[in-house]
């Protein structure tokens, strides 16, 4: 595996002397652990269950500004935060006038979509679904073109704020909201 490799990287750099093609960008992981538990952003539904308040337990949206509003408590910030810890922040405002004992349930209904582009077959925005890689993003996607660089793929993720792009191997787990884009091979 090693062997061919070197042979991939010295006929690369052959072609990228003669002017015939640019060698690719080497395949990196976007940095930082994964997150110990699932965080809140815009795009995600959630189930909120109210616990003998039937008139309270719906399907919520975590709207742009990364809130959810529900009824008598209004606007509550989910952005950020784990279920566990959006089920504290709405049991707090319910018990501060509204609910004696309240206990509440939140569990995500619909993680927010995925965005593939590039050479697959149908680009477009997608429904995410749980232990996701990008070879699986690129099956629902409808599959490769002729031309798709098949080895790996360029990831754009916002991780505490900040915006990252790597090329990363097609195995490579997704998380919702990643853009995935498939490139074009040279030969």
């Amino acid at each position: 595996m090693l062997m061919l490799q070197r042979q991939l990287a010295a006929l690369l750099m052959m072609l990228a002397a003669a002017g015939c093609a640019t060698a690719p960008p080497p395949v990196t992981a976007i940095p930082g652990p994964p997150p110990a538990t699932y965080t809140l952003a815009s795009g995600d539904k959630l189930r909120i269950i109210v616990f003998g308040q039937d008139n309270l337990s719906n399907i919520y949206a975590v709207d742009a500004s990364g809130r959810i509003t529900m009824p008598l408590i209004g606007s509550i910030p989910a952005h950020g935060q784990s279920t566990q810890q959006l089920a504290r922040a709405i049991e707090a405002r319910l018990r501060a006038g509204y609910v004696r004992e309240p206990k509440v349930t939140v569990e995500v209904d619909t993680y927010r979509p995925f965005f593939i582009l590039g050479e697959v077959t149908n680009a477009g925005q997608f429904p995410f679904v749980s232990g996701m890689t990008v070879q699986t993003a690129v099956a629902i996607a409808g599959g490769f073109s002729p031309r798709a660089v098949q080895s790996s793929a360029e990831v754009t993720r916002q991780v505490d704020g900040r915006i990252l792009v790597a090329t990363v191997p097609i195995t490579y787990p997704l998380r919702p909201g990643d853009t995935v884009v498939i490139k074009e091979r040279w030969f």
